[in-house]
């Protein structure tokens, strides 16, 4: 049902900045292909404005906002979700409290008014709060075996140290105990407010209803938030390096160090540099060098991730404990030289030419186009940037990208090692697959 495919001048064409007569704005892309309707939305704020010694509130308001809120107690609300087929959704990132909405044409007045419950009246029920404690408790007791959890855990402890972005967003073992319905309350109090909101929506429905249906579900909401400020700051100077015995199979390695903003001149070159690396794809360099090779790992990427107050590159890969040491220098061997040299003319056209081409599939269906002009717009980017963004690409040079790997890699790399020690390793029949993460829309 979500097949609608865009060309990126289509899409971009059609991009609407609607105004609602409250003042509400959002970007609006008008379709009535399918009778499908697909809002993102976000609020400043995101586990950075977590109290310090409370990791994990943003999180637990996100699991907690939709159990129960005005006459509805939890299971009555999801009820009525299911009924209708409406999936609504929230999520803590760092920077943004984040809220997603997709429903049928026929069912978007029932959909909105129970997005507009839940931002406005969320119970917080002490037996909601304890079973959603619980099951979060649950999952970090996991995370203390789990050897990408934690090595995710220590590189961002080195990267930021004690600033909000070196916290753990899901909570510890130690702050989740001590969240109360008040700390909860409160968060949304300073957080979900206009001021902050962006709002994309993809669909069959009209600017003049889908206005009159912002006002409504968002207009009750604080005029302003009351956000803590967050300071900019460059993650650590590599080289830096950390083990963490664990008694796994597998051996995972995170490596990384300072991004490049998104708001830098570099960003794009940087983005395209970071493609032909490691980006992901079979024919990208940290691939063929330590699995086609030396056939040390199963995957081997790194991403780009960039925040309202810094950015990173982070790379993961999981192999053998007795070839860990191997791997690493095989990796950092690979940066340094990328850091030295610089891409070829070949690779550099072709990845703009791959990048070019992946946009289509990024904006493939409407959610994905939802998704993508929320990023956009959090990202501070204009509202004709998927117009504009092939141009972009297009537009690195060789030294501009030779300029943005020296920049990423030159300094080297902070490396975090989780798994056996190297002398009480014992080979293994073969490697899985490490756990990923996504980088964002570009």
């Amino acid at each position: 049902m979500l097949s609608w495919a865009p060309t990126p001048s289509h899409a971009a064409a059609k991009i609407q900045h609607l105004v609602s007569p409250g003042g509400i704005e959002a970007w609006f892309v008008q379709d009535a292909t399918v009778p499908l309707i697909a809002m993102e939305y976000a609020f400043g704020g995101g586990s950075a404005q977590d109290p310090a010694d409370k990791a994990g509130v943003a999180n637990m308001v996100a699991d907690l906002i939709d159990e129960g809120s005005g006459d509805l107690d939890s299971q009555a609300f999801h009820e009525r979700l299911d009924r209708r087929a409406i999936e609504l959704s929230f999520s803590a990132t760092r920077d943004y409290f984040r809220g997603s909405l997709r429903m049928l044409k026929d069912n978007k007045d029932e959909a909105f008014d129970l997005l507009r419950l839940s931002l406005t009246s969320a119970h917080f029920e002490n037996a909601d709060v304890e079973r959603i404690r619980t099951q979060l408790l649950s999952g970090l007791r996991r995370d203390t075996s789990n050897p990408g959890a934690l090595a995710s855990r220590k590189f961002l402890e080195i990267a930021f140290d004690d600033h909000p972005y070196g916290r753990q967003a899901s909570g510890t073992l130690e702050s989740l105990p001590t969240i109360t319905v008040a700390d909860l309350k409160d968060y949304v109090r300073r957080v979900l407010a206009r001021d902050t909101l962006r709002i994309a929506v993809v669909g069959d429905i009209d600017a003049v209803s889908l206005g009159k249906l912002l006002d409504r579900t968002f207009g009750g909401l604080p005029a302003k938030a009351s956000l803590t400020p967050v300071a900019d700051i460059e993650a650590v100077k590599p080289p830096q390096r950390a083990f963490i015995p664990l008694d796994v199979p597998q051996t995972v390695v995170t490596f990384g160090g300072p991004g490049i903003r998104r708001n830098d001149p570099d960003f794009m070159a940087g983005y395209v540099v970071n493609h032909i690396l490691g980006g992901g794809t079979l024919s990208s360099r940290l691939y063929r060098e330590v699995r086609e090779k030396r056939g040390l790992a199963y995957s081997v990427y790194d991403a780009l991730l960039w925040m309202d107050h810094s950015a990173l590159f982070v790379g993961n890969t999981g192999t053998r404990a007795d070839r860990a040491g191997e791997t690493v220098a095989a990796v950092e061997s690979e940066i340094r030289r990328m850091a030295e040299n610089g891409p070829t003319q070949q690779e550099l056209d072709e990845a703009k030419s791959y990048l070019k081409g992946s946009q289509m599939l990024a904006l493939d269906t409407s959610s994905k186009l939802a998704s993508a002009l929320l990023q956009y717009q959090l990202d501070r980017l204009p509202i004709d940037y998927i117009e504009k963004r092939n141009a972009i690409v297009d537009a690195v040079t060789l030294d501009g990208a030779k300029r943005a790997a020296q920049r990423l890699w030159g300094q080297g790399l902070i490396t975090v090692i989780v798994g056996r020690p190297p002398a009480t390793a014992q080979p293994a029949a073969a490697t899985a697959p490490p756990s990923t993460n996504q980088p964002k829309a570009n």
